[in-house]
């Protein structure tokens, strides 16, 4: 077997491995590593969830439980090894603690505390680095993180469903179904690629949503999608954000019932003194009654609203605070002037 070949076959499976974390690595990405010494695999290892073992951590430890000796072997790693302290010490160390002759990395990390630092700590150490081997697919598979670590905010899409003549509601204002089973069955399908899904309050209060990912529903709807075609994480979990400047948020809604089992984050916009101590009053004890149920309340500065004492927030704001606070994507669900705000 050619180098080249060799080479991507180790590096591929090291993607194999990667997307075995899917859902359970975020905001962090998903990376695989494997060891290989005279052309045999002797460990591997992914990055199993956030605040775990990183993959090459996991890599070393797996042969050293097979009784492996990883001196003068190659490990071959999705992205760049890390170099920094976080919720794990570096992965530079690591490698060079086991003595690794070769590494060959796949992506380069955007991330300010690595970005090819970790390459040259290996060097200056004497390990020789391949750097950008499968570049373009090791890539694909965190592109949505290194969307996220580049730009501090989160990866945005934009979902909504309107007629042939561009409508969305009725004249009214009501929402109708304009959509099928199977359309509402690859709704709840791409909502689990996602981080959050989010909507404004208007919708909350016209329709009373769950806003969860709810697949079982639709199990006697055939789809021709798979979850591979996304190119996108798969998410255990999708939290839930409501826009909703002024709190007007019902207690009684499905969504703050829910908030204990599923992630909630409400956005409100900031109230100072010109406000008034009644208006803030009030405004403190909604926030408290939310927090009580489970839901986390976010505030953010206000753009002005329609009315004397309403509010609105500003959608880049929104999107820097969701960041901030580990939602790494954001699936959109609002009506007319949330989907506005967010182009």
């Amino acid at each position: 077997m050619e180098k080249f070949e060799l080479n991507s076959k180790f590096m591929l499976r090291a993607l194999e491995l990667a997307k075995l974390g899917r859902g359970r690595t975020n905001p962090n990405p998903m990376v695989g590593a494997v060891i290989v010494k005279d052309g045999v695999i002797i460990g591997e290892g992914f990055h199993k969830k956030y605040g775990s073992l990183h993959a090459e951590r996991e890599a070393i430890l797996d042969c050293k439980q097979k009784g492996n000796s990883t001196e003068g072997a190659t490990i071959y790693v999705t992205l760049e090894p890390c170099c920094h302290y976080g919720k794990q010490p570096p992965c530079t160390q690591a490698i060079l603690d086991a003595k690794i002759a070769t590494v060959v990395v796949g992506s380069r990390d955007p991330n300010p505390l690595v970005a090819g630092k970790g390459v040259k700590i290996l060097r200056e150490a004497g390990v020789n680095v391949v750097e950008d081997f499968l570049r373009d697919e090791c890539d694909k598979l965190n592109s949505l993180f290194f969307s996220y670590i580049s730009s501090g905010l989160p990866y945005v899409a934009l979902k909504y469903a309107m007629t042939m003549d561009g409508k969305i509601a009725t004249v009214t204002g009501k929402s109708k179904w304009i959509t099928d089973e199977r359309s509402r069955s690859y709704v709840h399908q791409i909502r689990s690629h996602f981080g959050a899904i989010l909507c404004g309050i208007n919708t909350v209060l016209a329709d009373d949503p769950l806003l969860t990912c709810r697949p079982d529903d639709f199990k006697t709807v055939e789809s021709d999608r798979s979850d591979e075609d996304f190119d996108l994480p798969i998410y255990e979990k999708t939290a839930r954000v409501i826009l909703d400047s002024d709190l007007k948020i019902p207690l009684k809604s499905r969504i703050v019932k829910t908030a204990s089992e599923t992630r909630t984050i409400v956005v409100c916009a900031k109230r100072g003194a010109e406000s008034g101590e009644n208006s803030i009053k009030e405004f403190e004890s909604r926030k408290n009654a939310l927090k009580e149920k489970g839901v986390e309340v976010l505030e953010v500065e206000c753009v002005a609203g329609d009315g004397k004492n309403s509010k609105k927030t500003d959608a880049e704001q929104v999107l820097r605070l969701l960041a901030q606070n580990g939602i790494d994507s954001v699936l959109v669900e609002g009506g007319g002037e949330v989907n506005f705000s967010m182009l």
